[in-house]
C-alpha cells in the first residue's frame, strides 16, 4: 500500500512540501492537500494592490496543479490532530495519514493592542490591502487641497515578519512624491526592534537609516506602543504621535492550536531544526508560519517545507536524508520601493538565549549580502513570475532545471550588485 501524506495549508510551506514530496517521490505515495481555500495568494505582490493592483493577479487557482500532479484536494480546515490515531481532525471529517504536515500559518492578534483593530490599518489580507488603497486616496485628496497630513507606521512587540511594513513605507514615499504631495505629508516610522529590520542585522539597519535620511522619514526605534486612540498612537514610555492614516502589522500568533502536540507560548508548533519534525512525533512535521521558527518570512517557509519533505521521502525510501536539504536558515528577499529595491540574503544561526533564539550570522561574509539597487526591482518581478509559475503546474520552487537556472542568476546579480 503507498504511504499517505496529508499536507495542511495551501501556503508557500505546505505546498513546497507537497510538490517537492510528488517530485521525489512519483507515484509512490498518496498525497492529499488540505485547505480553506481553492487558491494560492502570492503575498509578496499584494503589496502593489494599495497602488492600483488587481487583486486577483496574485490568487494562483490549485485545480490545475493538484489534478496534473495525482494529488487528492479536500477543501476544509484543520481543527485539531489525533497523533495516537494518527488522524488529522477536521471540522466535519477525520483523514487517516502515515504522514503529516502541518503549515497551518499564522494568524493576527490586532486586539493585543488596544484600539489597533479600530483605528488602524493592518496588513495581512488583499481586502486590507484595498482599505489602504482607499485610505490613501484619501491622503493625497487631503494633501492636494494643501491640508498637512501624518503618515504614522507602527511595527508593535510580537510582530515576526515586519519586512513588508518596511516596503511599503519607500513604496508610499515614492508614491507620494509622483502624486507631488510629498510635502504636505509628514511619515513618522515607529517600531519595538532596536535596530530596523532588527531580525536581519545591522547591515539593513544601516540600508533603512540612510533610505529614512534620503526620503525625510522620521524613525524611531524601542517604541512600545501601548494603545491606539482615533487620532493617536500612544506608547509606554508616555510619548504619543498623532496620525491621519495609521498602517501596522499586528502581533502574530499560530493559526490554528494543537492541544495535544507541543507549542510555545504563541501557540507554535515546537520542532526539531533539521527536518522540521514536531518534538515527540515520529511522522508528524510542521512547517513554514506554524511553526515556532521565531521568523516568518516566505523563503524560509520554502526552506522548511523542502527540509520537511526530505525526511518523510528519505524514510519511505529508506534512505538517508540529503545533508543540503536540512533545514539551515538562510533569509533571502528583495524589499521593493518602487523607484529601487534592495536586495539582502542573511545568514541566520541558533542561540541559547530564549529571547533571541536566532541571530544574523554577521561573520558568514560570503552569504551575508546586502545591496540596493533599481535592477533589483528587476530581480523582484523575475522572482514574483517564478514562484507562482512553478507552482501551478505543481512543482517545487528549490528543484530541477529552472531551479538551478534561477540560483545561478541570483548568485550572478549578488556578485555584481550586492556586497
Amino acid at each position: 500500500m503507498q504511504p499517505k501524506i496529508v499536507v495542511a495549508g495551501g501556503g508557500f510551506a505546505g505546498l513546497e512540501a507537497l510538490f517537492y514530496l510528488r517530485y521525489k517521490l512519483g507515484s509512490g505515495a498518496d498525497l492529499t492537500l488540505v485547505s480553506d481555500q481553492d487558491y494560492f495568494l502570492f503575498k509578496p505582490n499584494t503589496i502593489y494592490i494599495p497602488f492600483g493592483e488587481d487583486p486577483e493577479k496574485s490568487k494562483i487557482p490549485l485545480a490545475r496543479p493538484v489534478l496534473k500532479k495525482r494529488i487528492t484536494f479536500w477543501p476544509g480546515r484543520a481543527v485539531g490532530v489525533d497523533p495516537y490515531s494518527r488522524k488529522l481532525l477536521l471540522e466535519h471529517a477525520e483523514l487517516p495519514y502515515d504522514y503529516l504536515v502541518l503549515a497551518t500559518g499564522a494568524s493576527m492578534r490586532a486586539q493585543e493592542v488596544p484600539g489597533l483593530c479600530e483605528y488602524a490599518c493592518t496588513l495581512w489580507t488583499p481586502e486590507e490591502m484595498l482599505r489602504l488603497r482607499h485610505q490613501l486616496q484619501q491622503v493625497v485628496e487631503r494633501a492636494g487641497e494643501g491640508r498637512k497630513q501624518d503618515i504614522l507606521f507602527v511595527v508593535p512587540p510580537n510582530n515576526k515578519c515586519s519586512g513588508p511594513l518596511y516596503e511599503l513605507v519607500m513604496m508610499i514615499e515614492t508614491w507620494l512624491q509622483r502624486k507631488k504631495v510629498r510635502e504636505w505629508v509628514q511619515i513618522t516610522w515607529a517600531t519595538y526592534e532596536s535596530s530596523y529590520i532588527q531580525a536581519f542585522g545591522p547591515r539593513l539597519h544601516t540600508v533603512v537609516s540612510e533610505e529614512f535620511a534620503d526620503r525625510g522619514v522620521e524613525g524611531h526605534t524601542g517604541c512600545l506602543v501601548s494603545e491606539i486612540t482615533p487620532d493617536r498612537a500612544i506608547f509606554h514610555d508616555g510619548s504619543s504621535f498623532h496620525f491621519d492614516l495609521l498602517v501596522s502589522f499586528p502581533p502574530y500568533a499560530a493559526g490554528q492550536a494543537y492541544a495535544d502536540l507541543p507549542v510555545d507560548s504563541r501557540g507554535f508548533l515546537k520542532v526539531e531544526p533539521d527536518s522540521r519534525r514536531v518534538k515527540g512525533q515520529e511522522t508528524i512535521f510542521a512547517v513554514g508560519d506554524a511553526s515556532d521558527f521565531p521568523i516568518k518570512q516566505a523563503f524560509l517557509a520554502l526552506l522548511q517545507g523542502d527540509a520537511a519533505a526530505e525526511s518523510i521521502a528519505a524514510e519511505i525510501q529508506r534512505r538517508v536524508p540529503a545533508e543540503k536539504m536540512k533545514f539551515e536558515p538562510m533569509s533571502m528577499c528583495v524589499m521593493e520601493e518602487m523607484n529601487k529595491a534592495t536586495f539582502a540574503q542573511v545568514p541566520l544561526r541558533y542561540t541559547d538565549d530564549p529571547e533571541r533564539p536566532v541571530v544574523v550570522d554577521d561573520e558568514d561574509t560570503e552569504h551575508y549580502k546586502v545591496g540596493v539597487s533599481p535592477l533589483w526591482r528587476g530581480g523582484k518581478k523575475i522572482l514574483g513570475y517564478y514562484l507562482p509559475w512553478r507552482f501551478s503546474n505543481g512543482e517545487p520552487f528549490h528543484a530541477g532545471f529552472a531551479w538551478d537556472l534561477m540560483d545561478m542568476g541570483l548568485k550572478v546579480m549578488s556578485k555584481v550588485m550586492a556586497d
